[in-house]
């Protein structure tokens, strides 16, 4: 056993000292790997952060609460939609995931490289959660009234009868001139009467 115990001390091993350092040194590379991973999934998010800017212009301000969109650093940096929806990187670092949390679980709404790509597929999403809420909005709202005034209900204008006492001036030369015709037989008549017994008289 001597012989054995002076072998061990005439090669002695590693220390801990040593084994301790090399640890560190380790963990620091390990680190410094972990970090600029992270720094290029944050690039990368960024980048595809600022070609969403102008689709969430077009959103419509009453319905602007239902996104919160912002870029969360961390181990595992995400880029926030809403509060269900975001886009993060695979392990590769390279393929955008964009993500929904459900009921059901996680479901992967697109995956792509191309950021454009997620662009798009985000897109629709905002779209169909606008057209939800609109839906939900006119399901839950009541009917409008009526506000605007009326028009009061047409009545046909009321026809005054003339008076039929006044008749139309031609009409009365008319009968004028058949009154005085028939006079004058008459006053024709009687005088020759008034002649024919004169004569028998005599």
């Amino acid at each position: 056993m001597d012989d054995a115990g002076h072998s061990r001390g005439d090669t002695p091993g590693l220390s801990l000292r040593e084994a301790i350092r090399a640890a560190r040194v380790e963990a620091a590379e390990h680190t410094g790997v972990i970090v600029e991973l992270r720094d290029a999934s944050l690039a990368r998010l960024s980048m595809l952060n600022e070609i969403l800017d102008p689709i969430f212009v077009e959103v419509p301000l009453e319905h602007a609460d239902l996104f919160d969109r912002g870029l969360m650093p961390g181990e595992t940096p995400r880029l926030f939609v809403d509060m269900v929806a975001h886009v993060t990187l695979g392990r590769d670092r390279r393929t955008y995931r964009f993500l929904q949390d459900t009921r059901s679980g996680r479901r992967v709404l697109a995956e792509s490289t191309n950021p454009h790509d997620i662009a798009d597929a985000v897109t629709r999403y905002v779209a169909r959660r606008l057209i939800a809420r609109e839906q939900a909005i006119s399901a839950s709202s009541p009917p409008e009234l009526d506000i605007a005034p009326r028009p009061a209900p047409h009545h046909a204008p009321a026809i005054t009868p003339a008076p039929q006492s006044a008749a139309p001036a031609p009409e009365r030369r008319t009968r004028a001139k058949l009154f005085a015709f028939i006079a004058g037989v008459l006053a024709g008549v009687c005088a020759m009467i008034a002649v024919d017994a004169l004569i028998n008289g005599r």
